[in-house]
């Protein structure tokens, strides 16, 4: 199982970074959204609908809400696309208010679960999961380094990821969220943000750029990747399955891999957005 995992980890690292760094911004954006929409699949599955005919029509829908975002967005399939930031913001808040939202109901679950767990509201959820995580990553990507700040954004999640995990293990005492993921703990989720921070002080040295500003990117997208991670263990506790699918050997399914994404990515393109940190033109 770990050789599986191992090889199929590598393949991914392979073809994204090959999508990230060898195609132009405009034409990344295709790649990103077939990404989301094999995510789209997986999420009309922990909905409820398991039907070929059913996914496939969520599918269709998400298709064609990311074109109705490119049109608002002024994006024509261009290889560099020269993006509305207005546009972008607004659909920024609209991810970004939604994982607000989503963290009131990780915290009541079970009982939240009155107020989403019916599988058409459940449908919903995903349109504000799956749309903004595209349109966040367009826009960092067709930023001046921008194929550098999409891989810094992975490794900020990474990091939050991994650092919890570390941390967890030797100093993990009290539960983060037992109802949804009982192995997270508070010292945890402390070591992972910690890890982030030590991130921001060395990317700080080695680029010359303001801490604070730095910080004021890395730290809401550390803190809310854990959100990602929690609330899709939310939705596949409810529908009693370990997995969002089984397309990637050894590892599931692709939101069991972009979980924390989806919510670091909205708040991490809305903190570039609104601090302009990278946008000097330093190699990130």
């Amino acid at each position: 199982m770990l050789k599986q995992r191992v090889i199929t980890a590598l393949i991914l690292a392979a073809i994204f970074l090959a999508a990230l760094f060898g195609l132009p911004s405009g034409y990344f954006s295709f790649f990103i959204g077939a990404v989301v929409l094999i995510g789209a699949w997986e999420w009309a599955n922990l909905s409820g609908f398991s039907a070929i005919w059913q996914r496939s029509l969520y599918v269709l829908v998400i298709l064609a809400l990311m074109v109705g975002a490119s049109v608002y967005l002024g994006f024509e399939g261009e290889a560099s696309p020269r993006l509305n930031n207005e546009a972008i913001r607004d659909l920024l808040l609209i991810g970004c208010g939604w994982w607000a939202l989503a963290l009131l109901l990780v915290q009541g679950y079970p009982s939240s679960a009155l107020l989403w767990g019916h599988k058409g509201l459940r449908l919903l959820m995903g349109l504000v999961v799956l749309i903004p995580t595209w349109v966040a990553l367009v826009y960092v990507r067709q930023q001046v380094n921008g194929a550098w700040l999409v891989l810094l954004l992975m490794l900020v999640v990474a990091v939050a990821d991994s650092g919890g995990y570390f941390a967890g293990r030797r100093f993990g005492r009290h539960k983060l969220a037992p109802a949804v993921s009982p192995g997270k703990t508070w010292e945890g989720f402390a070591g992972g943000f910690i890890a982030n921070c030590l991130l921001a002080l060395i990317l700080s040295q080695a680029l010359g750029l303001g801490l604070i500003g730095i910080l004021l990117v890395i730290m809401p997208t550390s803190l809310v990747s854990v959100l990602g991670d929690l609330l899709e263990s939310m939705v596949k506790r409810h529908a009693g399955v370990k997995d969002s699918g089984s397309i990637l050997p050894g590892h599931g399914g692709i939101l069991d891999r972009v979980d924390g994404i989806t919510a670091g990515a909205p708040v991490f393109a809305m903190a570039l957005l609104a601090t302009g940190v990278f946008s000097s033109g330093a190699s990130v």
